[in-house]
């Protein structure tokens, strides 16, 4: 099977103390984190979770 590449538009907000992040178009693909670099690290296994309970 064929990899297919697709870019994707991650969003990322200071709220408080922390961050919150979420992916444009993939519904429940978001997270939350204590910095900027946790919330990246959070929104890449929130997406490879919500994939892997897609497919």
């Amino acid at each position: 099977m064929a990899k297919t590449q697709r870019q994707l538009t991650a969003v990322y907000q200071k709220r408080g103390r922390g961050y919150i992040g979420w992916i444009e178009e993939i519904p429940g693909a978001n997270t939350q984190g204590a910095t900027f670099a946790e919330v990246k690290e959070n929104l890449k296994e929130a997406v490879g979770l919500v994939i892997e309970h897609v497919l």
